[in-house]
C-alpha cells in the first residue's frame, strides 16, 4: 500500500540498481538535505534523497575501499559534494539504519513468508496496535530480490529501502 501523508515516494519510487550492496546517508554539505550513497557491484552512487538525481558516480573506487567490509566503521569514502567523508554502509556486509525517526515514524522488516521480507512503516506503535491503513503500512515486498537495508536516515527526512536489485525512497521533504 502507499506510504501515508506526509511521505511521498521519489521518482517512480523504484529505482534499478543491480549488484546492490548497501546504502548509506550523507548530508549535503551547503544545504544539508540528505544525500543517499549506494554502493553496488558496479561501483558507488550518491543521489539527492528529494529528487533522487544522480549526483555523483564511480565506477571504479579504490579496491582497499570499495565496499564496507573492510572497514570497522562499515564505511566506504564519499563522492561528489561529501568527497572525502566517510558515509556509513547499511547491508550485506552487516549495519544497519535507523529504524525509527525523531517525528515518531517507525519502520520494521517482517517475514511472515520466508524468505519474502516485507517492509512496514508505522506510527504511534501502530505496527504492534491499529489497522492496516491507520496506524501501519506495508509499503515495500521484497520477494524478487534479497532485502539489503530498510531505514530512515539520521534527520528522519528519508526512508529507504534496498534491494539486491533496486532502491525504494520516500522522503517528507516537498519536491521542487
Amino acid at each position: 500500500m502507499a506510504a501515508p501523508a506526509p511521505w511521498r515516494p521519489v521518482l517512480d519510487r523504484t529505482t534499478p540498481i543491480g549488484g546492490l550492496l548497501g546504502v548509506g546517508f550523507a548530508l549535503h554539505p551547503d544545504d544539508g538535505r540528505d544525500l543517499v550513497m549506494v554502493v553496488s557491484s558496479d561501483g558507488h552512487g550518491l543521489f539527492d534523497a528529494r529528487t533522487g538525481e544522480k549526483l555523483a558516480r564511480d565506477r571504479d573506487p579504490d579496491p582497499e575501499s570499495s565496499t564496507p567490509e573492510d572497514s570497522p566503521e562499515l564505511c566506504c569514502p564519499g563522492l561528489g559534494p561529501v568527497s572525502g567523508v566517510p558515509v556509513r554502509i547499511a547491508g550485506l556486509f552487516g549495519g544497519g539504519l535507523h529504524s525509527s525517526a525523531p517525528t515518531g515514524w517507525s519502520v520494521d522488516v517482517v517475514s511472515p513468508e520466508w524468505p519474502h521480507e516485507r517492509v512496514i512503516l508505522s506510527t504511534r506503535g501502530g505496527v504492534h496496535r491499529g489497522e492496516p491503513g491507520e496506524t501501519w503500512w506495508h509499503v515495500h515486498h521484497a520477494d524478487y530480490s534479497e532485502l539489503r537495508a530498510a531505514g530512515f536516515s539520521p534527520s528522519g527526512r528519508t526512508l529507504a529501502v534496498a534491494t539486491s536489485s533496486d532502491l525504494t525512497l520516500w522522503t517528507q521533504e516537498p519536491s521542487e
